[in-house]
């Protein structure tokens, strides 16, 4: 419990970002895979919904075009929630700092699982069932959590980049075997970086492993399958909030307003 506690912390260290990364990885896998097959989409791939919105544009279709912008403002505003809980954190010094969007996910995936095909007959005026807009958004605020603690380099939620990063460094290290073999050069030599082949190798497993969980869940026993990943959020969350909350006097008087009300 120690050890899942120290990765959501405001304290980064590269093998916390490791794991903390591979974990969500997981998590975005199940959920954008069992996105696709109760909705055929993905709900976290925000370039197709770009191009969507650009084909709705030229093509004057408008259900097209309203499906990809209540996606893209759903992202959006995730990543913007996400921002703004981390940034509170921040100015108050907590220790959970990146475990409140994290919190946030596991409150929202929990009723999700339990009353999910209720959000796929809500519609929304975005032409999408509400299911759409809160696959999006959780994936929005996820994205942004892992961006923020490894100050961008790493992308839980859609692996383009972690691809674009394991070709490049497989390629510079391709390269190096052949300095190697020609070290009587006078040219600068090409390094490849193992640690972040290792960790994109890794993010892009998790993520496929991921899928593969969340796509049998979804087939086998329907929207429950959330539950399971939401208790995963949770014991990354709740024992650092526990810490600050038994710490913080801001935030045990605003637990007190809240039992007030």
């Amino acid at each position: 419990m120690r050890r899942l506690r120290h990765l959501t912390n405001r304290h980064r260290a590269p093998s916390t970002n490791m794991a903390l990364g591979l974990l969500l990885a997981f998590n975005a896998g199940a959920v954008n895979a069992g996105g696709f097959l109760i909705l055929g989409m993905y709900t976290s791939h925000m370039t197709g919904f770009a191009s969507q919105l650009a084909d709705g544009l030229v093509l004057g279709n408008g259900k097209l075009l309203l499906n990809a912008l209540g996606a893209i403002l759903a992202f959006m505003t995730g990543a913007a929630v996400c921002a703004v809980l981390v940034n509170w954190g921040r100015q108050r010094q907590l220790y959970s700092v990146y475990a409140l969007p994290l919190m946030l996910e596991a409150l929202m995936l929990f009723p999700f699982g339990l009353m999910g095909t209720v959000t796929l007959n809500w519609n929304t005026p975005f032409a999408v069932p509400l299911t759409v807009l809160l696959l999006s958004f959780m994936m929005g605020l996820q994205n942004a959590v892992g961006s923020k603690t490894s100050g961008g380099s790493t992308r839980t939620t859609h692996m383009t980049g972690n691809f674009t990063d394991l070709g490049m460094e497989l390629g510079k290290a391709l390269f190096w075997r052949r300095q190697r073999r020609q070290s009587a050069t006078a040219l600068p030599t090409v390094q490849h970086d193992w640690r972040r082949m290792r960790m994109t190798a890794g993010l892009i497993a998790m993520f496929v492993l991921g899928g593969i969980t969340g796509a049998l869940g979804f087939k086998h026993i329907g929207f429950f399958c959330v539950v399971p990943l939401a208790l995963l959020l949770l014991a990354l969350s709740v024992p650092p909030f526990l810490r600050d909350a038994a710490h913080s006097a801001e935030l045990q008087a605003l637990w007190r307003r809240f039992h007030q009300r």
